[in-house]
C-alpha cells in the first residue's frame, strides 16, 4: 500500500525554516480494496486539539456565549443521507422528556430546507435536541445522553455530522471513477465563509489546542467509521513514527501560539 507526505502547495514547506501561516502536510494513502486514494490533513490529525464543550466553549455565534453551553449546536444539525434520516429516526423513537428537554412529536422534530435537506429543527435559537443550560438529565445533546443511558457510544446514537464533526469528509470523483477522499478539519470556509452567521472558530483557535493525545488516536472511532480499519490502521503506522519523532508540522493554531 503506497504512501506519502506532500506540503499542501500554500507556502513553503515544513524543512524550509518558515512555513507559512496556513502550511499543511497531507498522507496519501492507496485503498487496497477499492479504486480510491484516501488524503489525510495530518497537521490536524496528529494536532492535539480537542473538543472543549463546557469548559469554556464560547459557542458558534458571533457573541461568544460559553455560558449557555451551546457548543456547536446553535444551527441544528444535516441529515446526510437517507440511512442517516433512518437512523436519526429510530435514535429519536428511544428518546424520552427525561433525557430530553424539548420532548416533541418525533414528526416535529425534523423538517425540509427549500433544497430538500432533512435538518434537526432549530427551537429558541439552538437544535431542538440540544438540553439547555441546568437542565436535570444533564446539559447538552440528548443522543448523547441516550448513548450513555444504554450503555453505547455517542457515535452510534447521534446524526453523522455531529459524531464526525471536527472531521469532514468529502469525496472527488475523477472521469475514470477513480475516487479521492479527503478527511480534514471543518474550516469556515466550509460554512460559507466570515460574511456567514456561523462563527466556527475551535479547529482554529489555540483555546482547543489543549488535548493530551492527538486527534487521530482520540477520534479513532470516528476515523474507522469513516476510512475503515486497513487504512487507519496504516495512517496510525505512518503517524506513530512521525509523532514520536517530531517530525510532523505543528497546527497553524499552535504555529499562532508560539
Amino acid at each position: 500500500m503506497a504512501s506519502e507526505i506532500a506540503n499542501a502547495d500554500i507556502g513553503p514547506g515544513p524543512n524550509s525554516g518558515s512555513p507559512s501561516g496556513d502550511a499543511r502536510e497531507w498522507l496519501s494513502l492507496e485503498d487496497p480494496h477499492e479504486h480510491r486514494t484516501w488524503l489525510f490533513d495530518v497537521t490536524f490529525l496528529a494536532s492535539t486539539w480537542t473538543c472543549i464543550y463546557g469548559a469554556g466553549c464560547p459557542g458558534i455565534d458571533p457573541e461568544p456565549a460559553p455560558e449557555l453551553a451551546l457548543g456547536c449546536c446553535t444551527h441544528g444539525a444535516y441529515v446526510t443521507s437517507d440511512d442517516d434520516l433512518a437512523h436519526v429516526r429510530s435514535m429519536i423513537a428511544e428518546l424520552d422528556a427525561e433525557i430530553w428537554q424539548l420532548h416533541c412529536d418525533p414528526g416535529e422534530a425534523l423538517w425540509q430546507d427549500g433544497e430538500g435537506w432533512w435538518r434537526t429543527r432549530v427551537v429558541d435559537g439552538a437544535c431542538v435536541f440540544a438540553n439547555r443550560a441546568g437542565y436535570p438529565a444533564g446539559t447538552g445533546c440528548a443522543f448523547h445522553l441516550l448513548a450513555q443511558r444504554t450503555g453505547r457510544r455517542p457515535m452510534d446514537t447521534k446524526p453523522e455530522i455531529c459524531w464526525q464533526a471536527p472531521l469532514r469528509r468529502e469525496d472527488h470523483e475523477t472521469v475514470t471513477g477513480h475516487v479521492y477522499t479527503m478527511v480534514r478539519e471543518w474550516e469556515l470556509r466550509d460554512w460559507g465563509g466570515p460574511d456567514t452567521d456561523v462563527s466556527w472558530w475551535c479547529t482554529s483557535q489555540a483555546q482547543a489546542h489543549v488535548g493530551s493525545r492527538p486527534v487521530y488516536q482520540v477520534l479513532r472511532d470516528e476515523l474507522t467509521a469513516i476510512c475503515g480499519d486497513v487504512i487507519y490502521s496504516e495512517l496510525c503506522s505512518d503517524l506513530d513514527e512521525r509523532v514520536d519523532s517530531a517530525q510532523l508540522l505543528p497546527h497553524p493554531a499552535v504555529r499562532q501560539r508560539s
